[in-house]
């Protein structure tokens, strides 16, 4: 066995949820009923990700159409694997 790339392997990335709420209320609701298997006081990290929708008027359509041509051009490259 050999250590990985992190220095500690409780510094470790276990994995995540996406959760569509209303508020940060309602986020920190559903972290409160995050499994904890281990009890060891885990910790966990709330982070926004932002639509195109709350952007508004400064999504202009040459960005909305910018986005698109990456959008394509990734998945023509992961298409090809």
């Amino acid at each position: 066995m050999i250590d990985g790339p992190f220095a500690e392997t409780k510094e470790l990335v276990a994995g995540f949820w996406l959760w569509q709420c209303k508020s940060l209320e309602e986020a920190i609701q559903w972290a409160r009923r995050c499994p904890n298997p281990h009890n060891d006081g885990g910790e966990l990290e709330i982070r926004q990700v932002f639509e195109a929708e709350d952007f508004g008027a400064e999504f202009t359509p040459e960005l909305r159409a910018q986005e698109e041509r990456l959008r394509a051009q990734v998945a023509r490259k992961a298409a090809g694997r």
